[in-house]
C-alpha cells in the first residue's frame, strides 16, 4: 500500500509559498515554506522539490522534510558551500512570496511501531530525525518506547542541538553526541546487546556512512528488515 501511496504522491505536485530562510550554522541553511491544509506526511519522509522561479538544469532535488507534520510550516535544511550548485544558488535567491513546487512527501523512513529504536544520524542526516522527534514532542508522548538518537558530527557542530536537548528533557528520548566512528559503533553495539532484533535501526547520512553502519549491523546478526536507510547525496 505504501508503494501505491508513494507513486500517487510523486504525481501530486503542490506550489509552496516561500516564507523565509535563515542560517542554522556555518554553511547550513533552513528554508521555510507555507504549509497548505491538505498537505500531510509521516515524520521522516522526503519530498521532491522543484525550482520554478528560474530555469536551471537538474531543477528537482529530494530533501527530507525537517519539519514535523504537527508544525505549521514545511522546512528543508541543507548545507550550501561557497561554490554551490545551480539548485542551491536558486534556493538562496528565493524571496518572500516566490514559490517552489513539491511532490510527495513519500518514502518508508518513518516510525511504524513502538519497538525500541536506535536513530543514527551523520551530518545532514539529522534532518528526518528532527521531524520524528518534534512530532513525538507535539503529540505529548512520554511513553515507554525506548528511542535513542546518535548524532554524529566530526566537526562537533551538532545541528539542532538546542531543540533536540529540549525534546529529550520533555520525553523519554535520549540523545548522544559523537564525533568519531569508533564511538558510534560502541553505542550501536551496546544497543544491539540490549535489544538485538527486537529493536529497529534507522540510519541517515552520507552513503559511505549508511552502508558501513548497515554492514556492521548485519555482521552483528541484525536482520535487514529491521534496518531502515536514508542516503543523502551531495550534501
Amino acid at each position: 500500500m505504501s508503494f501505491v501511496q508513494d507513486v500517487l504522491g510523486i504525481f501530486k505536485k503542490r506550489a509552496l509559498l516561500f516564507l523565509e530562510s535563515y542560517k542554522e550554522s556555518e554553511n547550513v541553511y533552513t528554508f521555510v515554506f507555507e504549509k497548505d491544509k491538505d498537505v500531510t506526511w509521516k515524520a521522516g519522509q522526503h519530498g521532491l522539490f522543484d525550482i520554478t522561479h528560474k530555469t536551471i538544469k537538474n531543477s528537482i532535488r529530494p530533501f527530507s522534510v525537517a519539519a514535523a507534520p504537527a508544525e505549521n510550516t514545511i522546512k528543508i535544511t541543507t548545507r550550501i558551500s561557497d561554490s554551490p550548485s545551480d539548485f542551491k544558488k536558486a534556493l538562496l535567491e528565493l524571496e518572500k512570496g516566490m514559490k517552489i513546487k513539491m511532490s510527495g512527501p513519500v518514502g518508508s523512513f518513518y516510525l511504524k511501531d513502538h519497538s525500541p529504536t536506535l536513530l543514527i544520524a551523520g551530518g545532514m542526516g539529522i534532518t528526518p530525525f528532527r521531524s520524528m522527534l518534534k512530532q513525538i514532542e507535539a503529540e505529548g508522548r512520554r511513553d515507554e518506547q525506548q528511542i535513542h538518537l546518535l548524532h554524529m558530527d566530526s566537526n562537533k557542530l551538532y545541528l539542532f542541538k538546542d531543540e533536540l536537548d529540549n525534546i529529550a528533557n520533555k520525553t523519554s528520548i535520549s540523545v548522544t553526541y559523537l564525533h568519531s566512528r569508533d564511538h558510534v559503533l560502541r553505542e550501536i553495539d551496546a544497543f544491539i546487546t540490549s535489544y538485538t532484533n527486537n529493536g529497529k535501526y534507522f540510519i541517515a547520512g552520507p552513503k559511505s556512512m549508511v552502508d558501513s553502519i548497515s554492514t556492521h549491523l548485519q555482521n552483528n546478526h541484525i536482520s535487514k528488515r529491521n534496518i531502515k536507510k536514508d542516503v543523502f547525496f551531495g550534501y
